[in-house]
């Protein structure tokens, strides 16, 4: 793979320089980093942007730290699924960087099969998945292949092609075009659950690559997110059926399980109007997470629960809700990740696990953070979302790091998150919200909770 290892002095320099004149013009401006949030007589502009930061820069350097910048927003809301690519649910949207179609309207995508056969992308029979598609550090990086995208159905079969559309997921289908959809929102590495999520919590993998519980990880440098809001006095819940993501640090959730209450729980703050500032909203990571070989209709089903019950609370008028997914799950999409920020200066943990799957190959191949993972479905629900907008700004799960860092002036936790877009073009912060009063969406696939098919079988 050749990908660089770690940070290199010059490129390191380089983001110390730019990021640096980039703080001192907004000081000299006063355009961008002023704090004001957007209110009576304020524009778009008045909202703060995303300044590449340092790890432990503020992005308001002239305000204290835990500054409310930015007060239409009250709630931030994370609901995070699992395994699934772009183009394996909105390839056939309609919006967005999709499938490309021929002129029976079939996607035109493919990929070589080992015997070097042709394998065009599919609709998918039914909302189950098989078991067959794979997603390990080595499987990403032969599927990414330096960008040739060619590997997924070498590593994942021929399942790695199919793909869902609106009669499958219709409430997915129906936020996602009704809100903002990000059509560059790729995972924050190539590689599995666990290293995506925790850049999600503290903006680096921290060296693991994998979905294997390890005690050798390094503590996060600055901390994770959960500890700055906790330093500056500021609610949040990760509301979770049965584990939370907290538990990847396990000194972190030991001082906080109190605040890791059962999923349920997320139903009744909703309800009452008692939303924290900020939710980690978690499914059940055996039955509705969406992981293969799930029933995918199960997952949609929680979410669409989760987002009704958001757009009815009390709290609705100033919440921000980002629904997205941690990594590609083995599926096809076509975009190539770019090269990424180096989060820090720690290096991929290339080490084998007992029983570790490596795709045929005898080790595990080389590579670092400085690229992201492949593009996974994202969309901001909001009462201020953008209508008929599509986001083409890259971005990855730090983004929402930089999301909640902006809206409370909190440093950044790493290089990564500093330099994230804090998701806030796709709301319009200026004047009365357009979805105030809650759109009508489509009920999920599945509304009674029983499974529409047998898990395993695609």
């Amino acid at each position: 793979m050749g990908e660089r290892r770690g940070v290199s002095r010059r490129k390191f320099l380089a983001g110390v320089s730019t990021a640096a004149a980039l703080v001192a013009l907004d000081g000299c401006s006063g355009s961008t980093s002023s704090g004001a949030g957007g209110g009576p007589g304020s524009t778009v502009e008045d909202v703060p942007t995303s300044i590449p930061r340092l790890a432990g820069q503020r992005p308001d350097l002239g305000q204290a730290e835990g500054t409310h910048l930015i007060p239409e927003i009250d709630h931030i809301v994370v609901v995070m699924q699992e395994n699934h690519s772009y183009d394996s649910y909105f390839g056939m949207l309609g919006r967005g960087d999709g499938f490309t179609l021929d002129d029976q309207g079939k996607p035109t995508a493919s990929n070589p099969d080992e015997a070097g056969h042709q394998v065009r992308a599919f609709h998918m029979a039914s909302t189950c998945q098989g078991d067959t598609v794979t997603q390990n550090w080595n499987s990403s990086h032969l599927q990414w292949n330096d960008g040739a995208m060619d590997g997924f159905v070498r590593t994942s079969k021929a399942a790695a092609m199919g793909y869902w559309d609106g009669s499958d997921i219709p409430f997915y289908y129906g936020l996602a075009q009704t809100f903002p959809v990000c059509d560059r929102w790729f995972a924050s590495t190539l590689g599995q659950t666990y290293p995506n999520r925790r850049f999600l919590m503290c903006g680096s993998a921290l060296g693991s690559i994998d979905t294997i519980g390890q005690s050798d990880l390094p503590v996060p440098k600055n901390g994770t997110i959960v500890e700055s809001l906790n330093r500056n006095g500021i609610s949040w819940r990760d509301y979770n059926h049965p584990l939370p993501t907290l538990l990847l640090f396990p000194s972190v959730f030991k001082v906080n399980a109190d605040k890791c209450p059962p999923i349920d729980q997320f139903f009744t703050d909703a309800a009452a109007g008692n939303l924290p500032a900020v939710s980690f909203v978690e499914s059940d990571g055996t039955t509705s997470s969406e992981e293969a070989p799930q029933d995918i209709s199960m997952g949609e089903a929680f979410t669409a629960r989760v987002v009704n019950a958001v757009m009815q609370s009390p709290n609705w008028a100033k919440t921000v809700l980002v629904f997205c997914y941690d990594e590609h799950g083995g599926y096809y999409d076509h975009v190539p990740p770019p090269s990424a920020v180096p989060p820090d200066d720690i290096a991929p943990i290339l080490t084998v696990h007992p029983g570790e799957h490596l795709t045929g190959q005898p080790a595990l191949l080389p590579g670092d953070y400085a690229r992201y993972g492949f593009r996974v479905p994202a969309v901001v629900v909001s009462p201020y979302a953008r209508p008929d907008h599509v986001s083409h700004v890259v971005r990855d799960h730090t983004s929402i790091l930089s999301l909640i860092e902006h809206t409370y002036n909190l440093p950044a936790l790493t290089n990564r998150d500093g330099t994230a877009d804090n998701l806030l073009d796709c709301l319009d912060l200026s004047g009365a919200p357009t979805f105030l009063t809650p759109p009508t969406l489509p009920a999920p696939k599945n509304t009674t909770g029983v499974l529409l098919c047998t898990p395993g079988a695609s």
